[in-house]
Parts: C-alpha cells; sequence; structure tokens
C-alpha cells in the first residue's frame, strides 16, 4: 500500500512538471516559470504534510524521488560552480583596460561585504533585544542534546586557529583539491589562483604577445562552451524549485516552529530589515531599488529554496551581467567573493543573535558596550571563508561563540528550525552578492545604467 501511495505522489510531481514544460513551449517568461514552480511545490508540500505527516515513511520515500529533481538540480549547479569561477575570472582579468583596476574592483567588493555583514549583526543584535530572545526560555531535548554536542565535537578542529592562520587558509596549495571543493575555502582559493593565472597573461602579453593570444583565444572559446552550459542547466530552475520546496514544505516540522517561533520571527523581521538596508544603499547611489527587486527575485527564490549560496553563483552571475548591467568582471568576482565571504545571513545575523540570546547564561550583559563592540567586530573578521552551502552559518557561529568564550552547545536548542530560518538567510547572503556587485560596478563607473534602468531586461537568455 505505501509504495502505491508513492507512486501516485511521484505522478502528481510529474503532472506538475508537465505545466511547467508546457509553459516553455507557449514562451512563458521565466521569472513567471520560477514563481510557478515555486507555487507547484508548496502546493505538493503541503499536500505531503497534511495527508500524510512529516516524519511518516510515506513522505520519507517520496521525497527521496523528488530530490532528484530538486537536489539534482543543485548538483548540476555545483558541477558547474568552479569552471564558471575560474574560467570568468581569467576572461574577465586578460579584458581589463587596466591592470590597476583589478585591485580597486577587489578593495571594493570586500569592502561592501564585511561592512554589510557588521551592520547584519547590529541588526541581529537589536532584534534578539526587542523581541527579548533568551536561551534559557528554550527546552532542550534528546535531539537538540545530541546537536550541542556534535557541535562541540566540531569545535575541536577549529580551535586554536589565529586570526592569520584562518586567512592563511584562503591561498591555496593544492588548486585540484580547492577543485574538488573540499575545503570551506575552496572557492576563495579557486578565485585567487583564477587571478593569478589572470594577471600571468596580462604579463605575458606585454613580452611574447603572440602567445598571450593563443591563450586568450583558448579562454574566450572555454568561456562560450562554459557560459552555453550554465544557460543549459539555468532554464532547469523552475523545476529544480518545485522539487526543493515541496520537499522544504513536506518535511517541515510544524510543532517545532511553533515552539520556537519567537526566535524564527526575530530571525525573519532581521532578515527583512537587512534587505530593506540593501534597497536603501541602492537608492544612495542612485539606483532604483524596485526594479532591482523586480529583476533579482528568481535569483533569491532559487536560493531561498536551495540554501546554497554557491549553488546560486551562476544565477548570480547572470541576474547581475544580464539584468543589472553589471561589468562582466566585476558580476564574476562578487558572486565569488560573495559565496564565501561577509554573508550577512549566515555571518552577521545569526552569530550575532546566538551570543545574545547566550551571553545572559553566562552571566554576561550582552548589552554592554564592550560586549557589543566586540561580538561586531569579531563577526566582521570571522565573515571570511564561510562556506556557502547549507551548514554555512553553524561553521561561522561556531567561530564567533567560541571567540566570545560562548558555549556553543546551547547552538543545538534550535535545530528543529535550523532548516527554514536558513532559507531567508541565504536569500540575504545572494543579495549581498548581488548587491556588491551592483554598487562596485557603480563606483567604477562601469555599470550600464541603461541596461540596469531596462525593464524588459529580465533573465532574457534563460527565458530563450
Amino acid at each position: 500500500m505505501d509504495t502505491f501511495l508513492v507512486i501516485i505522489n511521484i505522478a502528481i510531481m510529474l503532472v506538475f512538471i508537465g505545466v511547467l514544460i508546457g509553459m516553455q513551449r507557449k514562451y512563458v517568461s521565466f521569472s513567471k516559470r520560477v514563481f510557478t514552480g515555486l507555487g507547484l511545490g508548496i502546493l505538493l508540500g503541503a499536500f505531503l504534510q497534511l495527508v500524510y505527516s512529516a516524519d511518516s515513511e510515506i513522505v520519507s520515500s517520496t521525497t527521496d524521488w523528488y530530490n532528484i529533481v530538486g537536489r539534482g538540480y543543485v548538483r548540476l549547479l555545483m558541477v558547474i560552480v568552479i569552471p564558471l569561477v575560474m574560467v570568468s575570472i581569467i576572461q574577465s582579468i586578460i579584458n581589463l583596460e587596466k591592470s590597476s583596476e583589478l585591485g580597486k574592483m577587489s578593495a571594493w567588493l570586500i569592502g561592501i561585504l564585511v561592512t554589510t555583514a557588521m551592520i547584519a549583526a547590529v541588526v541581529g543584535i537589536t532584534s534578539s533585544t526587542i523581541f527579548n530572545l533568551n536561551a534559557d526560555q528554550i527546552e532542550m531535548g534528546q535531539a537538540e542534546e545530541e546537536r550541542g554536542l556534535a557541535l562541540e565535537e566540531r569545535l575541536g578542529s577549529l580551535e586554536g586557529m589565529t586570526t592569520p592562520q584562518k586567512i592563511l587558509e584562503f591561498i591555496p596549495s593544492n588548486i585540484f583539491l580547492d577543485m574538488t571543493g573540499e575545503r570551506a575555502t575552496s572557492v576563495i582559493a579557486v578565485v585567487i589562483f583564477s587571478i593569478l593565472v589572470g594577471v600571468a597573461v596580462l604579463g605575458v602579453r606585454r613580452k611574447q604577445p603572440e602567445q598571450a593570444a593563443k591563450f586568450v583565444e583558448i579562454v574566450n572559446a572555454i568561456y562560450a562552451v562554459v557560459m552555453r552550459m550554465v544557460t543549459i542547466i539555468l532554464r532547469l530552475a523552475p523545476y529544480g524549485i518545485m522539487g526543493l520546496m515541496a520537499n522544504t514544505v513536506a518535511q517541515t516540522n510544524v510543532a517545532g516552529i511553533i515552539e520556537l517561533g519567537k526566535f524564527v520571527g526575530a530571525s525573519y523581521v532581521a532578515l527583512l530589515i537587512m534587505f530593506a538596508i540593501h534597497l536603501i544603499l541602492l537608492a544612495i547611489f542612485g539606483l532604483n531599488p524596485f526594479l532591482y527587486v523586480r529583476k533579482v527575485l528568481p535569483v533569491l527564490s532559487f536560493a531561498f529554496t536551495s540554501r546554497s549560496s554557491a549553488g546560486t553563483i551562476p544565477l548570480t552571475i547572470q541576474v547581475q551581467k544580464e539584468s543589472l548591467g553589471v561589468h562582466s568582471g566585476t558580476a564574476n568576482m562578487a558572486a565569488s567573493f560573495g559565496a564565501t565571504i561577509g554573508q550577512n545571513g549566515c555571518a552577521g545575523i545569526y552569530p550575532a543573535m546566538l551570543a545574545v540570546m547566550i551571553a545572559p547564561s553566562q552571566g554576561i550583559d550582552p548589552l554592554s558596550p564592550s560586549f557589543l563592540i566586540s561580538l561586531v567586530l569579531i563577526i566582521g573578521i570571522s565573515s571570511f571563508g564561510v562556506a556557502g552551502v547549507g551548514g554555512g552559518a553553524t561553521f561561522a557561529a561556531l567561530i564567533v561563540l567560541s571567540s566570545m568564550n560562548l558555549p556553543v552547545a546551547l547552538a543545538g536548542l534550535l535545530i528543529t528550525v535550523e532548516p527554514l530560518i536558513d532559507m531567508g538567510r541565504t536569500a540575504l547572503n545572494v543579495n549581498d552578492s548581488i548587491l556588491s556587485g551592483t554598487l562596485t560596478s557603480k563606483i567604477m563607473k562601469k555599470l550600464n545604467i541603461a541596461k540596469y534602468n531596462d525593464k524588459e531586461a529580465v533573465n532574457k537568455d534563460i527565458a530563450l
């Protein structure tokens, strides 16, 4: 009987896939197909949640099959991330008019990412204080206790690393290892290697122009092929979003959300406030924030459902170049840096909220100036090298809490609502990447204002 019900659930998914295929054949815009996929995923997940239960065997078996569509799409995106980052950055550098632009671009990107992370920490602190969050208010069950012990074990592998040692982790020693994404800082390591290759080509161009020309021709050819692969994969976004959202809704622990509703509410208030700050920054620089939102929403929808900043890199690059008019080199660097540096949700808001919640249990006044200043500075420094995949926030929290001499085990109290909050955090992280690229391009006078203001320039290439 269970097998029959699973087959019915799979059949429903196939029908919904057929609906999206029909929309694509009728040339319905990419954005509309993305939001249709999101809506169908919510309906499908709600159906499974209501008819069965989140922890039933039928839902478990069904979501395994749905993962082929959802997680399968994320895997396709992840497989293209490293080739895309490498080729895009090399191609961007060899096409720079002045090599000095590289340093300015990198400085502005990193500066914006880290500064916004520190602002996000202040927002997280404020939200925790207003909602009067306290770790003592949350009961610890067996699952939370096990999670706390696991966090303490993980901390053991991170303790003892000084800030210079953490920075040293960015520098690649085996580029082939980093191309596998083995380390939390792998993407940054690949970026550094790609920059080194690009700068080397600029040097060869001055002394051996013929050799450089051959290499540039090869890079441009590879870039064209990689970007075509990206376009092919991105066309599957509506299906991937549907599968991811269906599984998320179906497996959501409603009881846990109700129990920790106060923390969930405080988290999303902080996330929304920080998103509003992003839009205010755009307005300050003379850019239309409402037009920006319309163009980036499909990308943020995928980030929300996938919970992977790294997996969203191809979309992040595409929306900056094709919809917002960001300079190609800036878009590539912003997406790559933003996946591991200054993540506003995971490295900014979340650790700050946890620190404020946990501090009173250790007899520390979370509103004392010394505590607040130390917390914001530590978050700014530790926002380097946060993995752009699920679990990155936990990594950031471990670093921040241990640096503040706070017990990390109490972070396990939030295990039941972690996926739900992580969705919003990831969307904010990705928006910060896009924001940094857009503002940097504007500051360096390389932003195509006409394309930014073009209401029709919304993922045109993907919609074809």
